[in-house]
């Protein structure tokens, strides 16, 4: 009986232990399992990141919709629409240019020889519009473009008649040693006059006139007298309008 005993003990001992081993292998699957939920937030990580990254272009999209559909609600309200800024053309003359005069100065020092240049243009549209002016520089085209810039600021407006074919009166105009005399002429005259007074005429814009250059020649000097025999012109209208008549009693 005593040796039952100790085998029904020796087999209680060895079911103790087996359930004890199946026990300690659940407790390492158990423990075994958070090594896979350890690996599972990276996953998580990087989705999150891919969402992240795709929402702020969900974001621009929605926001273009939105700036789309306020344009669309402002043009149907009748508001003023934008519009881009014109391309002018900076190149673009809007006065024509001539050369009354263009030459070189040498300036003799101790040191050596400065030369300089010296130009005198004329502006004017052709239509009454015209001035002159003058500048100085080291180069020709820094010259050219100082005298422009005078000439624009210089700018008079010549009376003319007859559909801006001609002067209304003879006029006489002087500067320093040269004198020049305009006349008006019939149509189809032209231009008599030459060198700087035929360049002014011209780019007055008078068609028909008749020209005489009294005194020195001189370029710059003939050009300023003819231009001031074109400022003392008058139409009959501005000599009435200064009398205070009408034009019937001049």
């Amino acid at each position: 009986m005593a040796e039952e005993i100790k085998e029904v003990e020796t087999t209680e001992e060895v079911v103790e232990e087996v359930a004890e081993a199946e026990t300690v292998e659940t407790t390492e699957e158990v423990v075994e399992t958070p090594v896979v939920e350890e690996a599972a937030p990276e996953v998580v990580e990087e989705v999150q990141e891919e969402v992240t990254e795709a929402a702020p272009q969900e974001v621009k999209e929605e926001k273009t919709e939105k700036k789309f559909n306020n344009r669309t609600d402002r043009k149907s309200e009748g508001k003023r629409e934008f519009r881009p800024r014109r391309n002018f053309d900076s190149k673009k003359k809007l006065l024509d240019e001539r050369v009354i005069d263009l030459k070189r100065v040498t300036k003799v020092t101790k040191g050596g020889r400065h030369m300089r240049f010296s130009a005198t243009m004329a502006v004017g549209d052709g239509k009454g519009l015209v001035g002159i002016g003058s500048g100085k520089a080291n180069e020709a085209p820094e010259a050219i473009k100082k005298a422009l810039q005078a000439a624009n600021k210089n700018l008079i407006k010549v009376a003319l008649v007859d559909g801006n074919r001609t002067i209304p009166h003879e006029a006489f105009g002087t500067c320093g040693k040269s004198n020049v005399m305009i006349k008006p002429a019939p149509k189809g005259t032209g231009i008599i006059a030459g060198g700087a007074a035929r360049a002014i005429l011209e780019i007055a814009g008078v068609k028909d006139v008749v020209s005489k250059s009294l005194g020195s020649n001189t370029k710059v000097n003939v050009a300023k007298a003819t231009l001031e025999a074109l400022q003392s012109e008058r139409t009959p209208e501005q000599v009435a309008e200064l009398r205070g008549k009408k034009v019937e009693e001049l």
